[in-house]
């Protein structure tokens, strides 16, 4: 089981935040959903990756904010635009923190470890998530 956090830094600031539950997302990735305290304008999650694994590709629907930030491990974040172009950003201990990406309404997103390594990651949404945010995409080049 993940450490459960008790604070998390964002936007240079030290926020409280409370364990809600731990979500299965496919084979391999779980999802640590956290509150932050005092705040239901945005709510956390921690996106914990095994080695060889990744998230579904996703399409985001729905929000204010979505924004993707990188925790630790090894791995990458593929971000499809509107347009159909795509953008991969590799990410590893050596990734200069805090590494964030803000992700549109209409874009894709997939978040991949290595296979050497796990890889953590972390999104808010604003507001908080809520079925419908995300379509998971069938890839259908297999």
């Amino acid at each position: 089981m993940a450490k459960i956090l008790q604070t998390f830094i964002y936007d240079g600031e030290e926020l409280k935040v409370s364990f809600v539950e731990t979500t299965p997302v496919t084979k391999g990735v779980v999802c640590d959903v956290y509150a932050f305290a005092n705040d239901m304008t945005k709510d956390l999650g921690i996106i914990h990756i095994e080695q060889g694994c990744k998230t579904p590709l996703q399409k985001v629907l729905k929000g204010d904010r979505t924004i993707e930030g990188y925790i630790s491990g090894k791995g990458k974040l593929v971000i499809t635009k509107l347009d159909g172009t795509q953008t991969e950003y590799r990410v590893d201990d050596s990734t200069t923190k805090p590494f964030e990406i803000s992700v549109a309404i209409g874009e894709l997103i997939q978040l991949l470890s290595d296979r050497d390594a796990p890889l953590i990651m972390y999104e808010i949404c604003f507001p908080p998530y809520a079925d419908g945010r995300f379509e998971n995409i069938v890839d259908t080049k297999k």
